[in-house]
């Protein structure tokens, strides 16, 4: 169990490295771009490829370092001698505050304290038995290497075709799993359930016609906190719809108006760009209610948006 643990850490260390490896391999594509380019123009633009070719073999040389550095620290975890030596090495390696590499030393370092507790938790989870599709889902999140990556892409890809499989998004079950994730205490896990459950009220608040469950849904999203929540409100504010509500007498025709007020109103508080964007757009809208309040938007906050009001 120890030496799962340590390999580990070892994999979130070169996954670091992997990640510089990324923008390594950028920047010598830039090169080889401005390269191709620098003989074909003359003068003060040759000169500005020749300065940004001169900074970005700077910055290639930092990263080369820097990659070197995380492939050093990979191999120190498993060259420590004495578990002394050992506990002192993963706790110099927390104080780098890389979220990944601390959640996996948190593990190594509970596997050497509680070796039997470690290996029975391990066994009970590989003898769990058949897993719900939210679980294979965090699952995921917990082993495989693209959905711990520093990038967001994998797990946002993830996230949307889980919620796109068939009868998923009416299902309350795995939403109700991946709400209780969005307390684990891996960061990743975190993240992907909060990005699912995102994906699945988006797809309540868009298609339901039930407009009072869509709603719902919306409230939802107006309470999630992470960014990519942004798009999906937009999605609500700027898309007017028909459905049913409850009347005193049964169901009655309706549209989505009180939904599209409350995610533009969230959105105002997001205040970023993309947002402010979206509510120029609104000022044409064909409810008046939507119209001034996103003129008034504009007009109290005339500014660039750079980020969220709560934060500022």
């Amino acid at each position: 169990m120890i030496g799962l643990g340590l390999r580990q850490v070892q994999d979130a260390l070169n996954r670091k490295a992997d990640d510089v490896q990324h923008e390594f391999v950028a920047l010598s594509e830039r090169m080889e771009e401005i390269s191709k380019h620098i003989m074909e123009v003359r003068g003060e633009d040759r000169q500005q490829l020749r300065s940004e070719q001169e900074s970005l073999r700077a910055k290639q040389s930092q990263l080369a370092e820097e990659i070197n550095t995380w492939r050093d620290r990979a191999r120190g975890v498993m060259q420590q001698r004495g578990e002394t030596a050992l506990r002192n090495y993963l706790e110099e390696l927390k104080t780098l505050g890389d979220t990944m590499v601390t959640f996996a030393i948190d593990h190594a370092l509970y596997a050497m304290d509680n070796p039997e507790e470690a290996r029975a938790a391990l066994e009970a989870g590989q003898s769990s038995g058949p897993m719900t599709p939210a679980a294979r889902l965090l699952q995921r999140a917990r082993t495989e290497y693209d959905m711990r990556g520093s990038e967001i892409a994998p797990r946002q890809r993830a996230a949307v075709e889980f919620a796109n499989r068939t009868g998923m998004a009416q299902d309350d079950l795995p939403l109700e799993e991946l709400t209780k994730a969005m307390e684990d205490h891996d960061p990743v896990v975190r993240e992907v359930a909060t990005l699912a459950v995102i994906q699945l009220l988006r797809f309540r608040a868009m298609r339901l016609a039930d407009l009072d469950k869509s709603h719902e849904a919306v409230q939802g999203l107006i309470h999630l906190d992470h960014p990519s929540v942004v798009q999906a409100l937009i999605e609500v504010m700027t898309h007017p719809r028909t459905g049913f509500v409850q009347g005193p007498e049964g169901p009655i025709e309706a549209g989505n108006e009180r939904s599209r007020m409350a995610a533009l109103l969230r959105l105002v508080e997001w205040h970023t760009a993309e947002v402010q964007v979206a509510l120029r757009n609104m000022r044409f809208d064909r409810d008046p209610h939507i119209v001034k309040a996103a003129e008034k938007a504009l007009t109290v906050f005339p500014g660039e948006w750079k980020g969220s009001l709560k934060e500022q």
